[in-house]
């Protein structure tokens, strides 16, 4: 099968530094090369949130080599699916493709205590994302 039947998210929120971050991770290691996974954000912010990568590493998952990119046009057009999470009218639209909009609470500023549930939210969020978009083969 082609390469081009693989699908593409990308994750948007306002700084790239938390729930982006966190749901592109959970992607990358749920769905491995069955989805093309790329994470933005309006307003970039200069690292990655400290406690998100702390909840993340609870997890079993590494995002200590992540940073925070800006959200560019291209990126959306090269996306099949994208997912906001709170970055509101900055998020640029195109006909053609599947948005969905994840309401959840932005951990910029929080300990890792107000990050945990976020991150298993997200979790719960991006596996019946995969079911959806990339089940495991049953073969």
């Amino acid at each position: 099968m082609p390469d081009t039947a693989t699908p593409s998210v990308l994750f948007v929120c306002v700084h790239n530094a938390g729930r982006s971050q966190m749901a592109a991770a959970f992607l990358t290691h749920l769905a491995g090369d069955r989805v093309r996974v790329r994470s933005a954000g309006s307003a970039p912010a200069d690292t990655v949130n400290p406690a998100v990568v702390e909840a993340m590493a609870e997890a079993g998952i590494d995002i200590t080599a992540e940073v925070p990119k800006v959200l560019t046009v291209e990126a959306v057009q090269a996306s099949d699916v994208v997912i906001t999470m709170g970055c509101g009218d900055t998020c640029p639209v195109f006909p053609g493709k599947r948005y969905l909009d994840w309401e959840l609470p932005d951990p910029a500023g929080q300990g890792v205590e107000a990050v945990r549930p976020i991150r298993d939210e997200i979790d719960k969020r991006v596996r019946g994302l995969v079911d959806e978009i990339a089940p495991a083969s049953r073969a």
